[in-house]
This record gives structure tokens, sequence and C-alpha cells, in this order.
């Protein structure tokens, strides 16, 4: 696996709604820092729903923006579903929380698939994509940052699938918002997931 592109993005209001947001990245050239609250300059401006040290870095998988590209019937460039990094050759429907990369220096663990919202429906002038996105269960993943670095295209990944109990992003967003068995939420509990996640449970 490399690094396809690595994306960041400025404050600004998309078309009818009235508050900022970062979603709209783009592919930036030469080594970014990562730290523990993802890319060094990249926004974040709602700090209630986005971002946070569980949420830190936004990844998807090649084979994902592919497909969901033959979907949508159009041109994805790098940055456009708001991602921070892109994977050549990743497919995120494969992805449990635990799972690592690591490239360089910089080593992110999964916690948590992206959950659709309505910026990122605005964003991509698709109104039925909340539904869309949620029903085809290819959601990228959300990574908390264990060690900080220099990142850049074209680096090599290093994946390493966690090694307990394996809880995947499609299993995770098959059952959001829904009331989980007690086995279930223990099997949740038992996987290093997401800090809002954890919450819930």
């Amino acid at each position: 696996m490399k690094i396809r592109a690595v994306c960041r993005g400025n404050p600004e209001v998309l078309p009818g709604k009235k508050y900022k947001t970062g979603i709209n990245k783009t592919a930036v050239s030469g080594p970014m820092m990562v730290d523990a609250e993802g890319l060094v300059g990249d926004s974040i401006c709602n700090r209630k729903h986005h971002g946070g040290v569980d949420q830190a870095i936004y990844m998807e998988g090649s084979l994902d923006l592919a497909w969901w590209a033959e979907e949508l019937g159009r041109d994805l460039p790098p940055g456009t579903f708001g991602e921070n990094l892109i994977v050549e050759g990743l497919d995120n429907r494969t992805l449990a929380v635990g799972d690592r990369f690591a490239i360089g220096d910089v080593l992110l663990e999964v916690t948590s698939p992206r959950m659709p919202c309505a910026t990122f429906a605005a964003r991509m002038g698709e109104p039925t994509l909340v539904k869309r996105y949620a029903r085809a269960a290819r959601a990228g993943a959300y990574c908390r940052v264990l060690q900080g670095g220099m990142i850049e295209a074209d680096q090599d990944v290093i994946f390493t699938a966690y090694h307990g109990v394996r809880v995947t992003l499609p299993e995770m967003m098959a059952t959001f918002g829904k009331p989980l068995s007690l086995q279930d939420s223990q099997r949740y509990l038992a996987a290093p997931v997401n800090d809002r996640w954890t919450r819930e449970l």
C-alpha cells in the first residue's frame, strides 16, 4: 500500500449554508506534519462532531473512492469526500477498529467509520447521499494518531490488523443508532473504539 494523496482544507461556507466547514479539502504537495489532533493546518470547524484525538485523521481507500466515482458518475479528485489521506489499494470494508497503519514515523489506529451528515451531502450536491453512503457500507475510517511525524504522498504504508475482538466498520455502520445486545456492547467496548461511541454505549 502507498499514500496516494494527503489532503487539507480551509474554512469556507457551502452554497445554501450559513456556517463554515473544512470538508472541502485538496491535495497538497510535499511533507505535512501530523500530531495528536491530525494534519497540522487542516481546518476543522465543528468540533462537536468532528476532530479530536479519536477522529484526528480521516482516511479513505482508493478502491472505495473508485467505486463511488462510478456510482455517482463523476470524478472524485483527492479531498472530495473530506478525507485527509487516500491509501492506494485499500478497501474500507475490510477494516476493523484497532487496525493500524504505519507511514514512516506516523502510526495511525482505526477508531470508527465516518458517518455521513448533511454537510457532506451539501458538499457533494447529492441530497440523498447520506442514506446512500450508509447503505453502501463503504465508509472511510477515522483514526487516532498513536505517533506523529511527517507524512506525504507516495510513502509506503504498512498495515497491521488488530489481534483482539474485531469490530468491523460495516458492522458499526449497520448498528449505528440501534440498540445493541449485551454481547455486542461488550464486544464494542473490548475494542479501542472512538470515545464518542464509547459514551453512547
